[in-house]
């Protein structure tokens, strides 16, 4: 919806294109800040998306430069991939979390056997989420670079499309080859559970 809302705008309505990408990201502003509203409690990523938004318009039209719009978004990325980083540093990988419904699949006894494994008693298992949260963090880090590249180097209107292109194919490479962590994490999950 926001590449579209852009492109019917700057081609059809011949909007600029700082008024063109502000147009384009109320929608997402607005689901935002509504789902906030709805479930009574403050989601830390949308809450950091939301803020990206809105400074990165408001610096927008105080400096005028649509690139720095489509670069602003690298930095959920960045956020992201770092704090990815520093949870893996604390030594409590952050995208571990996000992983156990996915491999445990509400199952009681997997769900037991992954608290086991998790609470450092196999140190396999907590290399594996390490590898897994890394790649996470490599992937997110390298589309934020790119998108920053792109944004400064590439036409505007084709890094409008290509920055959501970017950010998919960086998550789809992240899942695919964070199966190396996934798919040995799945045989301790089911060993362990049946054994």
């Amino acid at each position: 919806m926001p590449t579209a809302t852009f492109y019917v705008l700057t081609k059809a309505f011949d909007v600029g294109l700082v008024w063109a990408l502000t147009a384009s990201s109320i929608l997402p502003l607005i689901r935002t800040v509504s789902s906030q509203v709805r479930e009574r409690r403050i989601n830390a990523l949308a809450a950091l998306m939301l803020t990206i938004n809105v400074v990165g318009i408001a610096t927008s039209f105080l400096v005028g430069d649509p690139r720095l719009m489509i670069a602003k978004d690298s930095l959920i990325s960045s956020v992201v991939g770092f704090g990815i980083l520093v949870s893996v540093i604390r030594g409590r990988p952050m995208m571990t979390a996000a992983l156990e419904p996915w491999l445990t699949r509400g199952d009681p006894a997997r769900t037991a056997t992954w608290r086991l494994l998790a609470d450092g008693r196999s140190s396999r298992f907590n290399r594996l989420a390490v590898r897994y949260n890394l790649i996470w963090a490599g992937f997110l880090l390298a589309e934020c670079a790119a998108r920053i590249v792109g944004a400064y180097t590439l036409p505007i209107a084709t890094m409008v499309w290509l920055s959501g292109v970017m950010i998919g194919a960086s998550i789809t490479l992240a899942i695919v080859v964070g199966s190396c962590a996934t798919v040995p994490m799945e045989r301790l999950l089911a060993y362990g559970s049946t054994g």
